[in-house]
């Protein structure tokens, strides 16, 4: 993949998993479950892992929750699963993770909000003890500011400073700089808690594109610490796609995020998984990363009125997402390999041979043959109902003739 510049920030190591400090940008998720249901967590985890989460995070909001964490860090053991947890505190975290020691521990990272730690002369010892539970226990944590849940005395503090200023700045951009100053000044206190500044990330999430942009940019000029990266609430199917991806592709390009999760929400009953999947996707496109081999695929015009290459597009895709699995654990760069279905003549032998191998399916009106060519040359011409039954089997050969096997442990 193509080498971006990054910023240079300190390596915050969870688990096996190390964010920052130049390493490749993590990908991680969120369940939706309710942590206290161990067995359905473990199963949402297990399937946010297959599908390429990297690191997961889990609620913990209540005592219920707090008690079925380590059932779900052993579930995921006897699942053949060692994805990182991380428990997102709220409100009551530091009484969580003071009455149940198992579940701190058992815990890769700890997710704390400092504005929902505590208000007036309650909030400093609450987060102090958290944070001094993440140091006996010697675990990271991500201090998240939202400005959905902004400390409002700072707030109110700045924005009171501002109005006295001789030329007072716009309240949006007083509200961003209470983000940053925020994560900073928690982030500083932790430390005087005894937290190291290797064991620290931080975010500053918000659900406005440009405000997204600015907050980070600010904040990667102020500090060193590893950023996650996402835009919160960023709502459903192609909206909350598009706007994570116009927010964050911004900061990547300019080597701002060291993990990113993309805030989907799911249509009623739908994949949680589709959030990983978006930002692999992300970081592929822009050649960050490589997950799974590409489909390039053409949008169809007046010379494609079958619907033919779209179902063997869509099936070819589902293949590679399904074998990923396995040919990751076999095969040594299948994931930057790159598959072409096209669905006429005027683009489709081109792309093709640009691919590492690629189909030519026939317009309306061509003859009915499907040129297949591998590594820039044509191998074979595909023709009758099984094109693309045919197609998916000389993929598979391509990947075993063309990617060498990993050396077995």
């Amino acid at each position: 993949m193509s080498a971006h510049p990054r910023r240079q920030s300190l390596a915050v190591r969870v688990g096996p998993v190390v964010i920052g400090g130049g390493h490749p940008i993590v990908v991680q998720s969120m369940t939706n479950t309710d942590t206290a249901d161990a067995e359905a967590t473990a199963q949402q985890v297990r399937a946010l892992a297959r599908t390429g989460s990297e690191l997961v995070r889990i609620t913990v909001n209540s005592a219920e929750a707090a008690a079925a964490v380590p059932k779900v860090h052993e579930r995921l053991a006897q699942l053949g699963v060692d994805v990182p947890l991380i428990g997102d505190f709220h409100f009551n975290g530091h009484k969580l993770l003071r009455e149940h020691p198992a579940c701190a521990a058992a815990l890769a990272k700890y997710r704390i909000n400092p504005g929902n730690v505590g208000r007036g002369s309650k909030r400093d010892p609450q987060f102090a003890e958290m944070i001094e539970i993440a140091c006996r226990h010697d675990k990271p944590v991500r201090i998240g500011v939202n400005w959905g849940s902004l400390d409002q005395d700072l707030l109110t503090r700045l924005m009171d400073e501002n109005s006295r200023a001789a030329e007072p700045r716009p309240a949006q951009a007083v509200l961003r700089d209470a983000i940053v100053t925020s994560a900073i000044a928690s982030a500083t206190r932790a430390r005087e808690f005894g937290l190291p500044a290797e064991r620290i990330v931080l975010s500053a999430k918000v659900s406005g594109v440009q405000d997204l942009i600015a907050v980070y940019r600010d904040l990667a000029a102020r500090c060193d610490y590893p950023l996650h990266l996402g835009l919160t609430e960023a709502g459903m199917g192609s909206k909350g796609i598009v706007a994570s991806t116009a927010a964050m592709a911004v900061l990547l390009q300019e080597g701002i995020g060291d993990t990113i999760r993309v805030s989907l929400t799911p249509e009623p009953g739908g994949d949680r998984s589709q959030e990983v999947i978006v930002a692999q996707e992300i970081l592929q496109t822009m050649g960050l990363r490589a997950f799974v081999p590409m489909v390039v695929a053409c949008p169809g015009c007046g010379r494609t009125t079958s619907s033919y290459f779209q179902q063997l597009a869509q099936a070819i895709q589902g293949h590679i997402r399904h074998r990923m699995p396995a040919w990751s654990r076999d095969y040594e760069g299948v994931e930057e390999m790159t598959v072409a279905v096209m669905g006429c003549v005027v683009n489709g032998p081109g792309e093709s041979r640009h691919a590492n191998i690629g189909i030519s399916l026939p317009g309306t009106g061509e003859r009915p043959v499907a040129p297949v060519y591998e590594d820039g040359e044509k191998t074979v011409t595909l023709k009758g109902e099984h094109i693309a039954e045919e197609f998916q089997d000389l993929v598979e050969r391509y990947v075993a003739r063309r990617y060498a096997r990993r050396s077995t442990p």
